[in-house]
């Protein structure tokens, strides 16, 4: 029986679409595209052409991409670019306290270098109060970084309010939307950003490519230094084959986006109400509403998420207990415990995302299978009053 993939947040499969649109440039159009013969200029044409798509999918320019390795560099080079670009302007930073680790790990860096970095809370539901980050607004602020949907708990936040406080600012204004887009309809001149990151193998394209969305006329270092590629803005030879399997993704996103998220939306609604019918003492994580299409974030009381996931792949069910980069810790989730959970329920999470492939029949499935491994852990659990 094949195995049920319910951690498309984590990487969806390179869709047959894109890997069909990649092959020619490994083999036959492998030419570098800084070249100006012939073998060079089919590859930047390509190149260009992907860049296209990237950019028509969010509603920027096309010149206003640049593409990376992925949506981690993509954050480090928007936070530490800008950082660098205007530390004679300010040295105050403002994120919030769910950011996923390619944003936090290197406020962290630029805290260690002088910069100071305001961690902003977020509600129950992991919500920013836009209030709050004008409040956190100083003469000495220089950039906002606020996640537009959040990679465990799928909420997804008031990006274009903060974008209007940090334009009326004058504040440079940066969005992981890694999770976000090809999933949910984005414009970058509606959210108001000047930045944007996105990674390519969490729309079905490959993995080892992204890009990061820079608003004509802002300020920033580069990030790698060498040649005069994408303008000068990233030095190194462009991942050809890769940015076109991203391009070839973007426009296959753009063309389904509507429908498919109503369809996911349909299967995450119905998993989430089995669950709370058919198990006792679970709590849904994330906002109920403001959340998004494929993302079922559930804490179980009384077990602990790992052995939900272990026992769950036994029965062919593949889940995770959140973010994939952090999944050797032990640590409870940073992003439930800053909506209040308690550890102990923050152990006991599960993330469930689904994707293009994921049927009703799946879906049955689970709400099948979950119900019994959670009374057999609870059953086995000294935490659980017999």
């Amino acid at each position: 029986m094949k195995p049920i993939y319910l951690d498309y947040a984590a990487t969806t499969p390179t869709h047959p679409e894109v890997v069909k649109a990649m092959l020619p440039y490994f083999t036959e159009v492998f030419g570098n595209p800084s070249s100006i013969y012939s073998y060079g200029l089919e590859a930047k044409e390509a190149l260009e052409q992907a860049r296209a798509k990237v950019a028509n999918l969010i509603g920027a320019r096309d010149e206003e991409i640049v593409f990376t390795s992925g949506g981690t560099e993509a954050d480090n080079s928007a936070l530490k670019g800008v950082a660098l670009a205007n530390e004679s302007k300010g040295n105050h930073i403002i994120t919030s306290s769910i950011e996923h680790h390619a944003v936090s790990e290197t406020c962290k860096f630029l805290e260690k270098r002088g910069f100071q970095v305001t961690y902003l809370p977020v509600d129950e539901y992991g919500l920013v109060n836009p209030e709050d980050v004008k409040k956190a607004i100083t003469v000495k602020t220089i950039l906002i970084s606020i996640m537009y949907g959040n990679n465990e708990v799928g909420t997804i936040e008031p990006i274009a309010e903060i974008g209007q406080i940090a334009k009326e600012a004058k504040v440079y204004f940066h969005t992981d939307a890694v999770q976000t887009v090809g999933h949910i309809p984005i414009a970058v001149d509606e959210l108001g950003v000047n930045l944007l990151s996105m990674s390519a193998h969490k729309l079905y394209g490959p993995k080892g490519v992204g890009a990061l969305y820079v608003r004509k006329g802002t300020r920033l270092v580069p990030f790698l230094h060498g040649g005069d590629q994408e303008k000068k803005r990233r030095a190194t030879t462009e991942n050809v084959p890769g940015i076109v399997g991203f391009g070839a993704a973007a426009e296959m996103a753009q063309r389904e986006m509507g429908q498919e998220a109503q369809r996911l939306t349909h299967l995450r609604d119905r998993l989430i109400k089995g669950i709370l019918e058919r198990i006792e003492d679970v709590r849904l994580n994330g906002h109920p509403k403001r959340r998004l299409p494929n993302n079922v974030n559930i804490s179980f009381n009384f077990v602990e998420g790992e052995s939900i996931l272990l026992n769950l792949d036994l029965e062919g069910i593949c889940v995770s207990t959140g973010s994939a980069c952090t999944s050797a810790s032990l640590e409870p989730s940073a992003v439930l415990l800053a909506m209040g959970l308690s550890h102990e329920l923050a152990h006991g999470s599960l993330r469930m995302t689904l994707g293009k492939w994921t049927t009703e029949e799946e879906i049955n499935q689970v709400l099948e299978v979950l119900p019994r491994v959670i009374a057999k852990l609870r059953a086995m659990s000294p935490l659980m009053k017999k």
